[in-house]
This record gives C-alpha cells, sequence and structure tokens, in this order.
C-alpha cells in the first residue's frame, strides 16, 4: 500500500520530480521509445510506452521507498496518477499527430489527378499496399475499394477505403465504373486460386497486375517496397494448371561436385539448366555456345550470383567434331547436358539441310564424345514436335532420340532424351511475340484459332531436365505429365483482357494461316500404351524400340551422302525414309475433327 506523506519542503518536492522524471526518461530510452517516429507508430510501440513508462514509475517507487530517508516519502498514488497521465498525454499527442498528418495526406491524395483502381484482397498485403499509396506523392493511384471473400471484412473501411464485396461480386460491380485498374494482392494464393481470380479480372474491361507470391517477396529487395514489387500478369500466371515443382534429393547427389557440361548454354533453357546446376554445387561448369553474346551474358551473371564457381565458358559449335572431341579432352566432363539445337520451325523449313547439320550430327558429335570420354551421363534436351513430327525440325529432333536410342548398350555412358511441349517465355517462342504485337497496339496474330499446344514454364523445363537426368538408370527417354494443352487462341485473348483491352475491339486478333510444317495439335508420346511410371508421378518413361547403331550410321551416311549434293528438297525426301513417322502436315490436321486427338 502506498503511504501518504502531505507536508514536505519544496526542495523535497524538486527532488520526488527530478527522480521520478530521470527514472521514466531512463527506461523511454532504454526502449527507444525517443527513436521512433510519430507518423509510423502503432499498438507496439504504444506498448513499448507503457512498459517504459511502468518500470520507471517501479524505479522511483523503489527510489522513494529505500533509499530516501523517513520523512521524505511522497503520496504514490499521486506520483501514480502523474505517471499515467503522462503516459496518456504521450499516446494522446501521437495519436492526435497521426491523425492530422493522416487527414493532410488524405486531401492531397485526393487532390490527385490519378487512375482508379482496386485491390483484391483486404488482408495485410492489401492494407500496406494503401498505406504506401496513401504516403507516397509519386503513386498517381485512388484506391477505389477492395474485393475479399472474407464474411468478416465485408462493408468495412480499411485506412479509409471500403470493402466493396466478395471477389465473385467484382465483374458486376465494377461495371460503369472509373475504375481502371486492378492490382490482385494475395501473396499466399495457391495457383488455382490465383488462376480463378485472374479469369474473374480478365472478364473486366481493367488491366490487371499482381503482387508476387509470398516466397518471391522474401527474396525481393525491401528498398522498393510494395508498390515496386508488383509486375504485370506473366504467362505462367495463366498456366491451365500447377506449376511443377521437382524433389531436389536426387538431383544435390547427381551434380554435386560433377564436372558438367551444357551445350547452348547462353540459350533460354541452357542458361536456365546453368542458374539450377549452379545451386547444386558442381566441381566445375563448362558452358559452350556459339553465340558470344549469350555467352557472355550468362558468365557475368554467373559470376557475380556466384563467384566461388569455377566457370569455364567455350565459344565452339557443336558441328565441329574436332573441337567438340578437344573439349572433352580438356574437361572430361561427367554430366553432359545437350541443349544446342535450331528450334524455329518455319527457318527449318527453309533450311532443312541446316537442321541436319546442327539437330543432327551436332548431337552426334557431343553424344559420341561424351561416350568416347566415358561420360556418366548425357542428357538430350527434345521436344513434343519430335513425336509424329510435321516439319523439318521435329523430325531431325527425333532423328536426335533416335541417335541416343541405338547408343543405349554403350558400356559407361547412359543417354538419356528429355521431352517436353512449348516453353513459355523462351526465345522466339509465342508469348513474347504476342507482348511485343500487344505493346504495338496490335493487331495479335494467331496462325489457326483451332491450335493447341503443351506449355511448361523455362525453370520447368530446367528442374525436368535435371530430375530425369538423375534419376535414369539406363539409357530411357522422358515425358513430362503437363496437363490439358492450351488453346493459342484463349491464351491471346486473355493476355489481350489482363493488359486492360477488349479483344476484337480494342487489339484485334487475326489469324494468318498456318506456317510450314505446323500441325494444330502436339503430342508427347509416342504411343500411350508404352508409358511406365517413375517414383515422380510427374515424369513418365516411354519404352522404345530398339535401333541398332549400324542401322544407325548407315542412316547418318546417307544424310552426308545427301547433303553433298546441295539439294534441299532430297534432304527432306531421305528425312521421310528414316524416320518413319514424319508426316506432311496437311495428311495430320485433315485428321482433326474427324477423329479424337490423343494428346497424350
Amino acid at each position: 500500500m502506498f503511504r501518504e506523506r502531505i507536508q514536505l519542503p519544496s526542495e523535497v518536492y524538486f527532488l520526488h520530480w527530478a527522480t521520478m522524471i530521470v527514472s521514466c526518461s531512463a527506461f523511454l530510452m532504454i526502449f527507444h521509445c525517443y527513436d521512433s517516429l510519430w507518423r509510423y507508430a502503432d499498438g507496439k510501440e504504444y506498448l513499448v510506452l507503457f512498459v517504459a513508462m511502468t518500470c520507471g514509475f517501479v524505479l522511483y517507487y523503489s527510489v522513494d521507498r529505500f533509499i530516501l530517508p523517513d520523512g521524505w516519502h511522497y503520496s504514490g498514488r499521486f506520483t501514480l496518477f502523474a505517471v499515467m497521465l503522462s503516459l496518456v498525454g504521450m499516446w494522446v499527442f501521437r495519436f492526435i499527430y497521426r491523425h492530422l498528418r493522416q487527414l493532410v495526406m488524405l486531401r492531397e491524395y485526393k487532390a490527385r489527378e490519378a487512375c482508379d483502381m482496386v485491390i483484391v484482397g483486404a488482408g495485410s498485403a492489401g492494407s500496406a499496399l494503401v498505406e504506401e499509396i496513401l504516403r507516397n506523392p509519386g503513386a498517381h493511384y485512388h484506391v477505389y475499394g477492395f474485393f475479399d471473400d472474407s464474411p468478416m471484412k465485408q462493408g468495412v473501411l480499411i485506412h479509409g477505403v471500403p470493402v466493396l464485396g466478395t471477389i465473385d461480386q467484382m465483374v458486376e460491380m465494377l461495371k460503369d465504373t472509373v475504375v481502371k485498374e486492378i492490382v490482385v494482392a494475395i501473396p499466399s494464393l495457391g495457383d488455382d486460386d490465383r488462376r480463378r481470380v485472374l479469369e474473374l479480372c480478365g472478364q473486366t474491361s481493367c488491366k490487371v497486375r499482381i503482387m508476387p507470391q509470398a516466397t518471391d517477396l522474401l527474396s525481393q529487395s525491401a528498398g522498393g517496397g510494395l508498390w515496386g514489387s508488383i509486375r504485370d500478369v506473366q504467362p505462367e500466371d495463366l498456366l491451365g494448371r500447377e506449376v511443377i515443382h521437382f524433389e531436389n534429393e536426387d538431383v544435390y547427389e547427381f551434380l554435386t561436385d560433377k564436372v558438367v557440361m551444357v551445350t547452348g548454354g547462353g540459350g533460354s533453357i541452357g542458361s536456365e539448366l546453368c542458374r539450377q546446376i549452379v545451386k547444386h554445387q558442381p566441381k566445375k561448369l563448362i558452358i559452350v555456345d556459339i553465340y558470344e553474346n549469350n555467352a557472355y551474358d550468362i558468365q557475368q551473371e554467373l559470376r557475380r550470383e556466384y563467384p566461388e564457381l569455377v566457370l569455364h565458358i567455350e565459344i565452339a559449335s557443336v558441328r565441329d567434331e574436332n573441337k567438340i572431341n578437344y573439349l572433352f579432352r580438356k574437361y572430361r566432363p561427367q554430366i553432359v547436358f545437350h541443349a544446342a539445337a535450331h528450334k524455329h520451325v518455319p527457318l527449318m523449313e527453309d533450311c532443312p539441310e541446316e537442321a541436319i547439320k546442327n539437330n543432327v550430327f551436332g548431337t552426334y558429335n557431343v553424344a559420341r564424345a561424351a561416350r568416347v570420354h566415358t561420360a556418366d551421363k548425357f542428357i538430350l534436351i527434345s521436344t513434343d514436335k519430335a513425336v509424329n513430327p510435321t516439319n523439318v525440325m521435329g523430325a531431325s529432333k527425333r532423328l536426335c532420340e533416335m541417335i541416343i536410342q541405338s547408343m543405349q548398350n554403350s558400356e559407361h555412358t547412359k543417354f538419356v532424351a528429355v521431352r517436353f511441349g512449348n516453353v513459355l517465355g523462351s526465345n522466339g517462342s509465342v508469348i513474347p511475340l504476342f507482348k511485343q504485337q500487344l505493346a504495338r497496339g496490335g493487331p495479335i496474330t494467331v496462325t489457326d484459332r483451332r491450335i493447341i499446344r503443351y506449355f511448361m514454364t523455362i525453370p520447368e523445363a530446367a528442374q525436368l531436365v535435371m530430375q530425369a537426368g538423375a534419376i535414369a538408370d539406363r539409357s530411357q527417354v522422358f515425358v513430362l505429365d503437363m496437363g490439358e494443352p492450351v488453346k493459342i487462341l484463349s491464351l491471346a485473348e486473355n493476355l489481350v483482357r489482363l493488359a486492360g483491352y477488349t479483344p476484337y475491339q480494342d487489339i484485334d486478333i487475326i489469324e494468318t494461316g498456318l506456317r510450314p510444317g505446323e500441325k494444330l495439335y502436339e503430342e508427347l508420346l509416342m504411343k500411350n500404351d508404352h508409358l511406365t511410371a517413375t517414383k515422380n508421378h510427374k515424369i513418365f518413361v516411354e519404352q522404345q524400340e530398339i535401333i541398332s547403331e549400324q542401322e544407325m550410321q548407315t542412316n547418318l551416311q546417307r544424310l552426308r551422302d545427301v547433303l553433298a549434293l546441295e539439294q534441299p528438297d532430297e534432304v527432306v525426301r531421305l528425312m521421310h525414309e528414316i524416320v518413319p513417322t514424319f508426316k506432311r502436315p496437311e495428311e495430320v490436321n485433315a485428321q482433326v475433327g474427324k477423329t479424337p486427338v490423343t494428346t497424350g
């Protein structure tokens, strides 16, 4: 119980007040209460103020009780009252300052000539985004409202911005409004929910942007703030299935402390392979590429990110048999990823001899060198266009698969092919073309509105290649379960909508006709009943027929002979003979609509 002392000399009163001020000030300094900016004060800081003042009062009361002599004790109740009044005063001043500052910011914010936007997600990310917009004069946006599925948030105000309704109500409620942009600010969204939300956003006439997933946010620099992390919708956001993540345990054992070579290491797939490989601490990485600019770019990136990496860049063509053998003698790679290839379908239709020289004989040179120099594994990057090909590029990749099939009895080296569909965003693929056309104001061109394709992301492709190489125990062809194929026309329409335009009104989408060698659909498997599961439920092995090495050598010599004639038509004719499944595109496309398309 506090003891009362009423009659005290004036100098004792001064001593008590000085002791109380020093005690409370000391703890306010210890708890860094003077270091915080009032404009950013939150509940935690108010609690810290309470703890600091309580500690200050306890210190003062201990001095009064145990140090000051009898007769000098002051009223404990009055002192406690003074401390609490000081605490409340500090709280009130901070509240008033914050409130006045927010009123000024809100008035300036409402006076801006800015774009009206809505935020999908009224959680912590959406709330923080509104705060950042409010205090950032450079953010020329008005937040019109939130949409959130939480029943607890319906009709409430967050920083003065109303929650307008649920996400499902967004399309109807945004009709005939001034809203021009939508920001999806739910970093924790799963793949299926994100696609559902983006599909709803695409039904509005607004441009759509998205906040990255929580793991991506953590890896970004904090300097740009939440607003700086917001990006346009990427093609992988529109993928018709969940993004596949592969287990890395096998890959670590497969690559760690190994000498790894990547041909075509400067390309889209090759460079991503290099980025993934270095995470598994190889003993040495050798990048082989004929295009020096790409090789230079990936060299600088890897040296910056992994200064301890033993990295060698070799400018060389896989056509050059002597140079390839020299590189294998020099480095003795244990794992070889063969990504070097010509891949553009129309260009290879015009230059079939180049597809043979680079894809077929380039693969043969690297595969043969891998066997001669006893590499552990050779992994060929193939394509779904190699299955029942209708173009020279696809037939050349099928020939590459046949080459490694003919080497399956190699004593030391395991030969593996990995087959997958179109890679989103890779050089020369349809997505960069669509983006360029969209940036120019259209039109967007599709060759045929019936075309369907399998898609995967560049990281998925690289992880699949490494995972398949790790689990291969003999010469095999691996394929990925890529879900349902995607209509190219639907992909183009969605990209237009999510950019804030209306297809066929603001941005036209036109058909240009199938290109030479192009078919309406792609397949991943030669025959569905020749499919065997692996321990990874997304990766399968296609059982291949045996091709003798003698037969393959005979066919390669026939190709050399026909190349010497310098007659492209003869090259194509011979490819049809060697690859029995090589059909003219007209034969395959004529069957669409007559019989069901089997896509694996």
